[in-house]
């Protein structure tokens, strides 16, 4: 009777082990294809932007010397206080 007790609870203590580990297993294969699909769309993103960021033509800053002196001026009179 003792050792049919013990094969009782040998066999549902595993089950109940194996369906929690099934959970945890399906919970953290989720997590991770969800973290690895977010990754993938902020990269892809920041991709995106970085390819529009260097199909726009250089501006030369010398070419308009005369704004770089005005922001030059403005910004020498802010710190004087005038």
């Amino acid at each position: 009777m003792l050792r049919t007790r013990l094969l009782w609870f040998t066999i549902g203590f595993s089950v109940s082990a194996a369906t929690i580990s099934q959970f945890v297993w399906r919970d953290l294969l989720a997590d991770r294809y969800a973290l690895s699909t977010d990754m993938k769309h902020k990269f892809d993103a920041l991709e995106q932007r970085v390819l529009n960021l260097e199909s726009v033509p250089h501006q030369n800053s010398n070419s308009s010397p005369g704004k770089l002196n005005i922001l030059k001026l403005k910004i020498s009179t802010v710190r004087r206080g005038e």
